[in-house]
């Protein structure tokens, strides 16, 4: 049975999807090469590790999901060290500092939305790859294989755990505002982040 709670997110977050998705541009164009694929990585890893650290701050979180196979920025630190960035290197990517302590599960769940959401075109990007960039291939794709054979499972585990939450209209709608708060958050960062490397590389 579908999610009732997944398909209201779907629905009132619907504008945010095309800027989101569009993270995703830079490793389609007819000239994409594995320094692309870092650049997706590092934008990536520095949105997700901090995310996951105030998840796995937010009390009663872990009673609703578990954390740690939903975790997936030692997946990409895995990946950028394989594309040949040092520890070191890892270790001072620049990190979303805007990501908010959460005052409960259900604004976690909110923010998580956006994570387990891009999960879904993981299948896809990894195809695509596959084919775009065979000798980064599979040595640096931990992070989009990291849901490979699971990706239903845990989709349908996350609606569960929404519309377990989700008990109240005030609830639920505390949930869909958290939603619209990390796509807000993820674009910022997207953006900012994107920029700071096109000065570092001009």
């Amino acid at each position: 049975m579908s999610s009732w709670m997944i398909g209201r997110l779907h629905q009132e977050t619907r504008a945010h999807h095309a800027d989101s998705d569009a993270d995703c541009d830079i490793l389609f164009r007819a000239d994409t090469g594995p320094g692309d694929f870092l650049l997706y990585l590092v934008r990536q890893y520095g949105f997700e590790a901090p995310l996951e650290s105030v998840l796995a701050q937010t009390a009663g979180l872990e009673l609703m999901v578990s954390l740690k196979e939903r975790a997936k920025a030692g997946f990409i630190a895995a990946d950028l060290l394989a594309l040949g960035l040092r520890p070191g290197e890892v270790a001072e990517l620049p990190m979303c500092l805007n990501i908010p302590p959460f005052r409960g599960a259900a604004e976690a769940l909110g923010w998580m939305y956006i994570v387990e959401r891009a999960t879904l075109a993981h299948n896809v990007l990894r195809h695509h790859l596959e084919a775009r960039i065979p000798g980064e291939f599979p040595r640096a794709a931990a992070y989009l294989s990291c849901y490979q054979s699971v990706v239903g499972t845990r989709w349908r585990q996350f609606g569960q755990a929404l519309d377990a939450i989700a008990r109240t209209t005030a609830i639920a709608d505390r949930i869909i505002e958290a939603a619209h708060d990390a796509f807000r958050c993820q674009r910022r960062w997207m953006r900012q982040e994107l920029n700071v490397l096109r000065r570092a590389t001009a």
